[in-house]
This record gives C-alpha cells, structure tokens and sequence, in this order.
C-alpha cells in the first residue's frame, strides 16, 4: 500500500489533482481520505458559536481519528470515514466506509501541519497556487456549496482564511517531495507525479 498526501490552501485545486491521479491509475486501486471528514463534531455548540468556527485552523481537525483510520487501512481493514456537514457544522451519524485499496490519497489543506500524520505518508504532495486564483475558487465554492453570501464569504477569507494559510498551511510546504504549482492545470508536474506512484507501486509489489 501506498500513502500519499496532498495539501495545499483552500481553493488551490488539490481535488483537481486528485481526480486527475486517480484517472491515470488502475481502475479501483485507489481510496481517498478527505480531510474535510474530520472536522470536530460541533453539534453542542449555538448556531451563533458555529458561525465563529476557524476551520483553517489545526485545532478543528480530529487528527486523532484520522490517523486512526490511516494505520486501520494500512492494516487492510475498512474503516468508516464520518461525514461532516459544513451548513450544520456537524457529523451525520452514517459514515461511508473506505476499503483499504493499493493507493490511498490523504486530501486536505492541512495534513502536513500534524507530525503523526506526515509520518503515515509515503510521498507528500503540495498544490500551489495564486492566492487571487484561491479565492476566485473560494468565492464561487463557498457561495454554491456552503450557503455564504458573497460578503460573508470576503469576510470569512479575511478573518479566518488569510491568516491561517500563512500560519499553519504555506509554511507547512516544506515538508513536500513535490510541489505543483498552479494547481490542477499543471498537467507536466501531475504527469510527473503519477509516474513516481507508478514506479513507487513496482517496487512494492
């Protein structure tokens, strides 16, 4: 089994990166772990403190949990990877299980800002990108998929977004094999990538 992670800020396009990975592998040897899963389980809080939530921050992931599951898969069992609402801010009681597969992809914007989890990982991926091209993506993604209106959005960039990205998530590049810049439209550094998996596959075979 091999263990990838890829991070990078919000809206950078690692989930492009991923889709394009997996479309270049054989069909049905990859399992993907996102991030996003893991967030605490805010159900106790006001929907006031919800709203004041800093999701770019490392203390909002249950890394516990996710390394958990990680060493789980390595294992070769299934695990049940929670499902996380970002309009509740809360976990469903369902989860969706994940079968431990050749190659799984850890995809988040801070999986590389926790020791523990940057050791399960055989290669570490970070997907840059122009922090205007960011929050383009940001600004159309939270307006479709999460309910903000355009000032929220702005505000909640501002406030949480920026500043957590320079802190916790750019910082945390150097610890990558590779870097991609420009996100999923790199197709030569993504090519590269997938070559690397390939080869990586072989020699464990």
């Amino acid at each position: 089994m091999l263990t990838i992670g890829i991070a990078g800020g919000s809206g950078s396009g690692k989930t492009t990166v991923v889709k394009k990975i997996i479309s270049s592998l054989p069909p049905n040897s990859v399992s993907v772990i996102s991030q996003d899963a893991y967030y605490r389980n805010n159900a106790h809080l006001s929907t006031e403190q919800r709203a004041k939530i800093n999701f770019d921050h490392p203390s909002s992931i249950e890394f516990r949990l996710l390394t958990e599951h990680i060493n789980e898969l390595k294992d070769g069992k299934t695990i049940g990877m929670p499902i996380y609402s970002y309009l509740t801010c809360t976990r469903a009681e369902e989860t969706i299980p994940v079968e431990p597969k050749k190659v799984i992809i850890v995809e988040g914007i801070l999986i590389l800002a926790n020791p523990r989890l940057r050791k399960l990982l055989d290669i570490k991926v970070y997907v840059d990108a122009d922090a205007d091209d960011r929050l383009m993506r940001i600004i159309r993604r939270d307006i479709e998929e999460r309910g903000r209106s355009f000032k929220e959005v702005l505000e909640h960039y501002d406030r949480f977004v920026k500043p957590m990205h320079l802190l916790f998530i750019d910082p945390n590049k150097r610890y990558a094999d590779i870097i991609i810049p420009q996100g999923g439209k790199n197709q030569i550094a993504i090519d590269i990538l997938t070559s690397r998996i390939k080869e990586k596959l072989f020699e464990k075979e």
